[in-house]
């Protein structure tokens, strides 16, 4: 956890944040609430994944230090039994007070909180290349390898575990569904070229199996 929280660090820093004690606090709080015990997919892994693709394609961002800010914050609050997009908000609400703390300048907090409340229905607008970039990175798993993509389904309804069967496969097939219907699921070119085509299979074969 140590190189994780030296990667909260240097973005932070590097985003403009002024209070090194508060840097690291925000960090260690941040990372106490990803390894929460009721998580199972929104765990330190996806985080790390996110991270992984916001570093890989940072070069689209304009600001990539503050997407990288805002996927540490993005599902800070997680809880299952949350309805609509609470824990967007809840998150975005945290990310505000953590990085105004921590000396991050007011343009700086207000950006982070944008881009964690769009990761609630990742709809982007087209010029939106920071928000692109950290929508992008947060469904990255929607086209991994189908074995890959079985283990996220099956942990998501391991999170939501307290929601009957039937009710459950009527929410997350909403859920795929919205997935599925928005105009461009990845907006990165590079990687709307890679990951379209099998994050659609994914959803549709999921989709497939809840409704039949």
């Amino acid at each position: 956890m140590t190189e994780l929280l030296a990667r909260w660090r240097t973005a932070a820093r590097a985003a403009g944040a002024a209070d090194p004690a508060s840097v690291d606090a925000a960090g260690a709080e941040l990372l106490e609430r990803w390894r929460e015990p009721h998580r199972r997919y929104h765990t330190v892994t996806h985080l790390t994944a996110v991270l992984d693709v916001i570093d890989r394609y940072a070069s689209t961002a304009s600001r990539p230090d503050l997407v990288r800010l805002a996927a540490w914050c993005h599902d800070a609050v997680y809880d299952p039994r949350a309805p609509g997009d609470r824990n967007e908000r809840a998150s975005a609400a945290l990310a505000d007070a953590l990085l105004t703390r921590s000396g991050l300048p007011s343009d700086g907090v207000a950006e982070v909180r944008r881009l964690v409340l769009l990761t609630a229905g990742h709809v982007v607008d087209p010029a939106d290349a920071d928000g692109a970039l950290l929508c992008d990175a947060d469904l990255a798993v929607l086209a991994a390898p189908p074995p890959e993509y079985d283990r996220y389904a099956t942990a998501i309804r391991q999170e939501y575990a307290h929601v009957p069967e039937p009710d459950y496969r009527a929410g997350r097939a909403r859920v795929l569904a919205a997935l599925l219907s928005l105009p461009t699921l990845y907006r990165v070119p590079a990687l709307a070229t890679r990951w379209t085509q099998p994050a659609h299979a994914n959803l549709t074969r999921e989709l497939t199996h809840l409704t039949r």
